[in-house]
C-alpha cells in the first residue's frame, strides 16, 4: 500500500479544493464499484453490492481535503499574507513551504521578533514566492494552499504531509478492492471540507440515509517523550474511537468492532480521544440519528506538515474493515 498512500498524500487538495484528489481517487477505484457519482459538495460517493435479506446500508467515509492555507493580502514588496485552512498551528509553520492550487510554490517566513524565544503568530507570518512586487506576485487574493513535503519512508513508518485523512482515504480504496462479497450495500464516501466543520459527509449522509456510519479518519498518540496522555502507539493495530470531543461512539458499534477484530486475530486498541473529532460525528446525528462508530489510524504529529502513521495499522486496519462489512451486521 506504499505506492498508493503516497500518490494519495502528495496531491494538493486543501478545503473546497478537492477535485484533482477526487480525480485521482475515481481513477483508482472506477472498476471495483456499482455505481459512482459527485455531488453538490463536490463529495465522491460509490457503491458496492446490494443489500440481501438480513443486509443493511453501510456507509464509510474518510475525507478528501487536507489543511492548509489562503491568501488575505499581498503586499507592495509581494509577500503574500495569509489566513488558516483548518486546524493549522503556527509553531508548525516557520521554514515550511506550501504549493498553491495554480501550482506556484512559496516558503513561509516570519518577522523579526523582540524575543528570539517567541512564537511568531499567524499575523507576523507571511509567504515569500519568489516574487518582487504585486504585480509581479502569481499569487492572488482568495488562493488556496497546501503543504508542501514529500512523502517519505522509513520503513514501518511512513511520513508525509496530509496522511490526515489521505492514510484512510487508501485504507478506503484498498477496502474496495479486497472486498469480494457483502450481503451489505455498502456506500464509500471520499468527503470534503472535513477540516473545516464536517460538510461533505453531513450532506452525504443526509442522501445516503445509511443504516450504519463508519468513518476512517487518523487519531493522535500518546507514544512520543512527554506526550499526550493517551493509550494508543503506532505500531500495536488500528484504533477503535470509544469517544473524541464532538461524539461518543455507540457503545453497540464499538463491541462489534472488537468482537471482529478478536474473531479475525487482528491487533487493536481503544481510543479515548480529548479533542477533535471526525466525519462519523456528522453521520451519527444525521436524520433521525444513526449508530456510528470510526476506525482510527494512530498517527503522529496530527496537522503538521509532517504526520507519521506505521503501515501495520494501515494494513491491519483494511483487514479490520473488509471483516466488519463482508457479514451480517450485528448489534447486538
Amino acid at each position: 500500500m506504499k505506492e498508493l498512500i503516497k500518490k494519495m498524500v502528495e496531491v494538493v487538495g486543501p478545503s473546497g479544493f478537492e477535485g484533482a484528489i477526487r480525480d485521482v481517487i475515481r481513477t483508482e477505484i472506477a472498476s471495483h464499484v456499482d455505481d459512482i457519482q459527485v455531488d453538490a459538495m463536490g463529495n465522491l460517493v460509490a457503491r458496492k453490492g446490494q443489500k440481501s435479506p438480513g443486509g443493511i446500508r453501510i456507509m464509510l467515509a474518510a475525507h478528501m481535503d487536507e489543511i492548509g492555507v489562503l491568501a488575505t493580502h499581498v503586499e507592495e514588496n509581494g509577500f503574500v499574507r495569509f489566513t488558516t485552512v483548518g486546524g493549522v498551528r503556527p509553531h508548525t509553520l516557520l521554514g515550511g513551504r506550501v504549493i498553491f492550487v495554480n501550482g506556484t510554490r512559496g516558503v513561509i517566513g516570519g518577522e523579526r521578533l523582540e524575543s528570539p524565544g517567541s512564537l511568531h503568530s499567524f499575523e507576523q507570518m507571511f509567504i515569500d514566492v519568489g516574487a518582487t512586487s504585486r504585480e509581479t506576485c502569481p499569487v492572488k487574493v482568495g488562493d488556496f494552499a497546501g503543504f508542501d513535503r514529500p512523502f517519505a519512508d522509513y520503513g514501518d513508518r511512513l511520513t508525509s504531509k496530509a496522511m490526515d485523512d489521505r492514510v484512510g482515504v487508501a485504507v478506503l480504496v484498498e477496502v474496495l478492492r479486497t472486498m469480494e462479497s457483502s450481503p451489505n450495500e455498502v456506500y464509500f464516501v471520499f468527503s470534503t471540507q472535513e477540516e473545516v466543520g464536517l460538510r461533505g459527509a453531513t450532506t452525504a449522509a443526509y442522501a445516503v440515509d445509511p443504516d450504519l456510519g463508519i468513518s476512517v479518519d487518523v487519531t493522535g498518540t500518546g507514544d512520543t517523550p512527554k506526550g499526550s496522555r493517551m493509550e494508543v502507539s503506532l505500531g500495536k493495530g488500528p484504533a477503535i474511537k470509544v469517544r473524541d470531543g464532538g461524539m461518543i461512539s455507540d457503545p453497540r458499534v464499538v463491541q462489534w468492532m472488537v468482537r471482529s477484530a478478536e474473531a479475525s486475530g487482528l491487533p487493536y486498541q481503544l481510543e479515548v480521544l480529548e479533542g477533535g473529532t471526525t466525519d462519523a460525528r456528522a453521520m451519527q446525528l444525521t436524520r433521525a440519528g444513526v449508530p456510528a462508530g470510526c476506525v482510527s489510524i494512530p498517527c503522529r504529529y496530527i496537522h503538521s506538515p509532517s504526520e507519521m502513521v506505521d503501515i501495520h495499522d494501515v494494513q491491519n486496519a483494511v483487514k479490520l474493515l473488509v471483516a466488519l462489512i463482508s457479514q451480517p451486521v450485528s448489534l447486538g
